[in-house]
């Protein structure tokens, strides 16, 4: 596992048990939409045995998919399990569009720790038939997220560790520092194809060790020395069920 040299933010404590301002709160519910970063870690890329991109890779998720934190991540039939991958979101603090890199960083409103849940097996056959990765990637519960992080809180975003735990194993670690687009360049490109709007969140990609979570498991993840978040796992309900 890769880790961070020792982060400045880590002064600020872990903030998971903190009342979020209001403000900061209000961002994910205004925002329109999730893009997503894929394969933004080499390692990443090479363990599901994937080219490492030239370019970002990037794909929608729909804000229907937040599960806050606490919440339970729910399995679709017939599905017996989701693959994890922990992430740094960016949450954009105002419109940007046709940003340079050189300015990106002012339209961050703040961060949290989100998880991009994915159903692999309905991935890996959409990606043999080169359809989009939709169904497998944006169903409801499947991006659980933290409470937003104001921006004076990460001074230093290329210096985070991010980790994930099912049922107390470390399953993910890694640092942000090993991302191949950083976030200036992240929001630039973005913002020359679809403009940002506030609240719209960036996931900008997982370490490597992503793997299967079933029913009955609990994930635990973080970001260290800010902020944690848990959340249970079960089997949907199957639809028409009492």
């Amino acid at each position: 596992m890769i880790s961070c040299p020792p982060s400045p933010c880590g002064r600020f404590g872990t903030v998971s048990m903190a009342t979020p301002s209001s403000a900061y709160q209000k961002l994910l519910s205004m925002g329109t939409k999730i893009v997503a970063v894929g394969r933004n870690y080499v390692a990443h890329a090479k363990e599901l045995g994937n080219a490492v991109p030239k370019e970002p890779v990037l794909f929608l998720k729909p804000t229907s998919s937040y599960l806050q934190n606490g919440g339970t991540i729910e399995i679709p039939h017939p599905l017996v399990s989701l693959d994890h991958e922990v992430e740094l979101a960016v949450v954009i603090g105002q419109k940007a569009r046709d940003v340079s890199e050189a300015t990106a960083m002012d339209y961050v409103g703040g961060y949290a720790l989100g998880l991009d849940m994915t159903a692999r097996e309905i991935q890996s056959s959409a990606k043999s038939a080169g359809l989009p990765w939709t169904v497998a990637k944006g169903q409801d519960t499947f991006t659980p997220i933290s409470s937003v992080l104001p921006k004076s809180m990460v001074p230093n975003p290329d210096n985070l560790e991010l980790w994930l735990k099912v049922d107390g194993e470390i399953r993910q670690k890694g640092c942000t520092k090993d991302m191949m687009f950083k976030i200036p360049f992240l929001i630039s490109h973005i913002s020359s194809i679809m403009t940002l709007l506030e609240g719209d969140v960036i996931l900008t990609g997982t370490p490597e060790g992503v793997g299967p979570v079933k029913a009955g498991q609990k994930i635990t993840a973080g970001i260290t020395g800010l902020v944690d978040v848990q959340f249970d796992v079960k089997k949907r309900q199957k639809p028409g069920n009492c």
